[in-house]
């Protein structure tokens, strides 16, 4: 078809009309109202809280119950054997939170809402320490600071990180003393900011006691426990610091959709099943079930495995797969009952941990309130209720359970030891730091008979960071899993 040059031009006009009609409002006609254009506070604060939550469960489930002999591998043994490839979902995870957590501090301060500071300068302290504590030397006071172009953050080191996190804490609390706000977004404490003191001073407590080998800290913990009304610690099971999952999607504890392969490939630890049958512990019943087998014949046993088998020897360990305990329903398809609810939590800490570690330095003279078995007692008692069980009116005088001073530091890290079951790597840092329980690395071990002392770095770091990180590693040492921490040397 032949067009002319008047058709040509009145189309030109007509369609500049037409866009420029478009142009004027067409920021208006394609805005959704229902979007969210402001970041507040307490729209951060939640995906925060659940993202490190569910990363820390997630470690628990992986290598957090492993390598501390509370579950064995009857599947893809490679873990169990101490065969760890590039594992970087802490580091990963957690420096993307600590963006955010940047960014709640930050709008903390624009909006004028210091209790959302105080919040922030916990879950940071908190998060550095599992990074520090699973790799070493990391970046710390140069992380997250891309919006300042430094793109290569450099090492510091653990020492550093540790007198930062202590200091974070220290001034969390002090904020924390004096805001006078309502906080939304809190998915464990509900905007209880003293609950949110006790938790900050309480941590001070677990990272004071991490480096007591290798700094003074007698002073600081007598000043903590002896003087409340400025540092509130836990008081009860009310206080602990965990987090409680639904029974509804998207919010359910993180192993409930694993695959039934992917579950069973973890079974009962026989030095963990062992320990808790010599106590008579009741809290077997809820970390493990009966072997399959055992059900069936009517006479329900609980059976764990060696840690560190080959494939072939586990898969045909005591005649297999039946003849082995599971772990615990809770833990898996009845963790959204209203029974699983209240035992499959997500964890930052706890009362019962507290009391354990306040048992360790009353022990050790660190501190000269109470009594070490005091303490030890209350921990005991707080791990039941934190599995909403009860504990048997005889337990605290049976073998092995009984406060003996000659022993009591191997009972108090043990008794620590069962009650973090399936809650992070922190059973795993706190062997690494006592040496108790004893444990032995399993017959088929790939690592030397040494069970780990820490995780390699991200191979990433190596492309990305390589100068920082290699100064990191001549610092620290090998960069291998065998290589001590600077509080564990």
């Amino acid at each position: 078809m032949k067009i002319t040059i008047k058709q040509f031009l009145f189309s030109g006009l007509f369609c500049t009309m037409i866009a420029a009609g478009c142009t004027k409002d067409f920021a208006e006609k394609n805005q959704d109202p229902n979007a969210i254009t402001v970041i507040t506070p307490d729209l951060l604060l939640p995906s925060i809280i659940r993202s490190a939550i569910n990363t820390q469960m997630g470690e628990a489930w992986g290598i957090g119950t492993l390598v501390v002999q509370q579950t064995a591998k009857y599947q893809f043994v490679d873990d169990d054997r101490y065969l760890w490839d590039n594992k970087d979902n802490v580091w990963n995870s957690y420096y993307s939170n600590m963006r955010d957590v940047k960014k709640l501090s930050e709008l903390s301060a624009s909006t004028a809402q210091p209790a959302y500071e105080g919040i922030a300068l916990i879950l940071k302290s908190w998060m550095f320490s599992v990074v520090t504590d699973t790799y070493g030397d990391a970046p710390y006071t140069e992380a997250t600071s891309g919006d300042v172009n430094i793109l290569k953050p450099k090492y510091d080191s653990q020492e550093v990180i540790y007198a930062g996190i202590l200091a974070d804490l220290e001034k969390a609390n002090t904020i924390l003393s004096t805001a006078n706000a309502t906080v939304k977004g809190d998915l464990i404490y509900q905007g209880d900011l003293l609950k949110w003191r006790k938790l900050a001073n309480s941590l001070r407590v677990r990272y004071l006691m991490r480096i007591s080998a290798k700094q003074s800290v007698a002073a600081t913990l007598q000043t903590i426990v002896s003087t409340p009304a400025t540092y509130p610690l836990f008081s009860g099971n009310a206080d602990d610091g965990d987090y409680s999952y639904y029974a509804e999607a998207p919010n359910q504890f993180p192993n409930y959709t694993n695959r039934i392969g992917g579950f069973d490939e973890y079974r009962l630890s026989n030095t963990f099943g062992n320990t808790l049958q010599a106590f008579g512990d009741p809290r077997l019943a809820i970390f493990a079930r009966p072997t399959a087998s055992s059900v069936t014949a009517g006479n329900p046993q609980y059976v764990g495995m060696p840690n560190g088998l080959s494939d072939t020897e586990a898969l045909n360990f005591n005649g297999g797969s039946n003849n082995i305990s599971r772990i615990g329903a809770f833990y898996y398809e009845n963790s959204i009952t209203p029974a699983g609810l209240l035992v499959a939590k997500g964890y930052i800490m706890g009362f019962a941990e507290l009391q354990f570690l306040l048992a360790e330095a009353r022990l050790k003279n660190l501190i000269s309130t109470e009594t070490a078995q005091g303490y030890y007692e209350k921990g005991i008692q707080g791990a039941f209720t934190y599995l909403n069980t009860t504990m048997p009116a005889d337990y605290l005088t049976r073998t092995g359970v009984r406060f003996d001073n000659s022993t009591a530091l191997n009972q108090i890290i043990t008794q620590k030891w069962i009650s973090l079951f399936y809650t992070g790597l922190e059973n795993w840092f706190e062997w690494r730091r006592t040496g108790f329980p004893v444990l032995k690395a399993g017959p088929d071990n790939q690592n030397g008979g040494l069970i780990p002392r820490r995780l390699k770095y991200p191979l990433d770091e190596r492309l990305q960071n390589p100068d920082a990180l290699n100064t990191a590693i001549a610092r620290q040492g090998a960069d291998n899993i065998n290589t001590r921490v600077w509080w564990d040397k």
